[in-house]
């Protein structure tokens, strides 16, 4: 069965920084494309970064530049690192992997998730 566990909300000020983590378990990891999606007060859940399992990446344009996702194939885990935080940044964050190669952000072409952690920037 998948589980993917997320890590490392909290709350900071504007500008400031915070790294997400997303343990995976239960499947052949390197086989799947991972993605972090969220979902701000009162807003439609959105796309924020997605690794794809042929190497390559995409990031939503409100994040890019200031948002990096990764992957450490040896601890099962993806990260998203988030600089230069904005108020609008505000969102419970999901980790969420899928079987396609490219799913890009398309959230339905999304299998698994996690719970989510909650990130809250202040101004």
């Amino acid at each position: 069965q998948v589980h993917l566990v997320e890590s490392g909300g909290g709350s900071v000020q504007a500008g400031g920084s915070l790294r997400l983590s997303c343990a995976a378990s239960g499947y052949t990891y390197n086989k799947y494309s991972m993605g972090w999606f969220r979902q701000g007060p009162g807003k439609e859940r959105e796309g924020v970064a997605g690794f794809h399992s042929d190497g390559s990446s995409t990031y939503a344009d409100s994040v890019k530049g200031r948002f990096t996702i990764s992957k450490d194939n040896d601890k099962n885990t993806v990260y998203l690192q988030m600089n230069s935080l904005k108020p609008e940044d505000t969102a419970m964050y999901y980790c969420a992997a899928s079987l396609w190669i490219g799913p890009g952000l398309n959230g339905r072409q999304y299998n698994y998730w996690g719970q989510g952690t909650q990130v809250a920037v202040s101004s």
